[in-house]
């Protein structure tokens, strides 16, 4: 069973510049949440139990958001708005918090992980992709795979090919309708694109991933690439890629952003996939 999952939210936020100087891109709001809210809720309602959030010296804002808050609520008893207290995140699992010293990559962020994850297999959450269902969450549906195949899994959607460019692009053979076994993957191709799946940000890993990623070197700006490490892993052992059954809405992309607000703002929001 997959129990733990690592959000890595250290990063610089480039694409969002100039907001993302003072507020993580991860505090973007969407509706009256913050975008890593529904990011959390989705792993717990796809069965994590606990979830280990890496980040940096400047995203207390995200700590805080998370952490409780006795004078918030008891400023509401005294104020008679005790409904609101309800509303108040306090996470229903444990929250774990690591910083990432220095920004050197997916990679480096999940290697830090090591030591929460243990020997158990884990999921992955990139807090940039927002991945709206009727049905079940993106998560859950790699889950239930990884159940059968007991395989790293990653989840992936068909992009056209102008986006491909912002991605990981993975190329494989398809055993089942939306069930690929990988041979390669990509990482940002600006031509000649293995396919057109890209992945998600959605992730199940075995272990295995974590000594690979101490093994592989960095890149030319020093970087540990999570992709590289993936790579790595197909030419290992058998790897899967699912097409997740959820719209997929990048905020580090401007109209990707804009285009989840608006659907947050439609009076049938949540009533198609």
């Amino acid at each position: 069973m997959v129990k733990k999952a690592i959000i890595p939210a250290a990063g610089y936020g480039t694409r969002g510049l100039p907001i993302t100087k003072v507020l993580p891109k991860e505090m973007f709001p969407i509706g009256l949440k913050p975008a890593i809210h529904y990011v959390v809720e989705e792993a717990i309602e796809s069965g994590i139990e606990q979830i280990l959030m890496i980040v940096s010296k400047r995203k207390n804002m995200i700590v805080d958001y998370f952490d409780e808050s006795l004078e918030l609520e008891a400023f509401l008893e005294r104020e008679n708005k005790q409904h609101l207290i309800p509303i108040v995140p306090v996470p229903t699992i444990p929250i774990h918090y690591i910083r990432q010293p220095y920004a050197k990559g997916l990679g480096d962020a999940i290697r830090l992980g090591k030591s929460f994850i243990g020997d158990e297999p884990f999921a992955v959450l990139l807090p940039d992709d927002i991945m709206l269902s009727n049905k079940e969450p993106a998560l859950k549906q790699l889950v239930d795979q990884f159940k059968k195949y007991k395989k790293t899994i990653i989840g992936i959607k068909e992009v056209e090919e102008s986006k491909l460019k912002h991605y990981g692009v993975i190329s494989g053979e398809e055993i089942s309708k939306g069930l690929f076994k990988l041979n390669n993957i990509v990482e940002k191709p600006s031509n000649n694109a293995p396919s057109n799946f890209a992945v998600t940000g959605r992730y199940i890993f075995t272990p295995e991933i974590l000594s690979i990623l101490e093994l592989i070197n960095a890149s030319e700006k020093g970087e540990l690439q999570l992709t590289d490490a993936i790579r790595d892993m197909i030419f290992r052992e058998v790897c899967y890629g699912k097409v997740v059954n959820s719209r997929r809405f990048d905020i580090g992309l401007n109209q990707d952003y804009v285009n989840l607000i608006n659907e947050f703002n439609n009076p049938n929001f949540g009533n198609h996939d």
